[in-house]
């Protein structure tokens, strides 16, 4: 597999693990000093995104995950790439939201494997899924 391949393939994990609720695979896709940075709010190391993780899908008795097209530019150890998704989630209270967002990527190789060392999430649509709800410029 060439490194887009196991770019894309990583990708797809993560969403996968989300969809399934899977921690440890979830956990997995994350390089051990990564950096996620969740619409502004930035947390380091494994670990401590692993609970942020934890916590805000504990709010969420459903969610589901859906990745659409996506770049990746790979340079030896180090890559970058984009991709959009969508999310369908169900809250606590029972209301059905929707979210359309990019992630902007930064991904290491560790050990024979690709991983995420930064991922920034951006949203673009935030509301029911009948697009009524707050739209949002692409970020800078």
């Amino acid at each position: 597999m060439n490194d887009e391949q196991a770019i894309h393939d990583l990708v797809a994990r993560y969403a996968d693990a989300v969809n399934r609720r899977d921690q440890s695979a979830w956990r997995d896709t994350w390089a051990a000093d990564g950096q996620w940075d969740l619409r502004g709010q930035v947390t380091t190391g494994r670990e401590a995104i692993v609970g942020l993780w934890t916590g805000l899908m504990g709010s969420l008795p459903f969610v589901v995950q859906l990745i659409h097209s996506g770049t990746v530019a790979a340079t030896s150890d180090r890559a970058t790439g984009t991709w959009y998704l969508t999310e369908y989630m169900k809250t606590a209270n029972g209301d059905g939201r929707m979210g359309v967002g990019v992630y902007r990527d930064s991904y290491a190789r560790i050990e024979g494997a690709w991983c995420f060392a930064r991922r920034r999430y951006d949203l673009l649509y935030s509301g029911p899924p009948n697009l009524s709800g707050d739209t949002f410029p692409f970020p800078a």
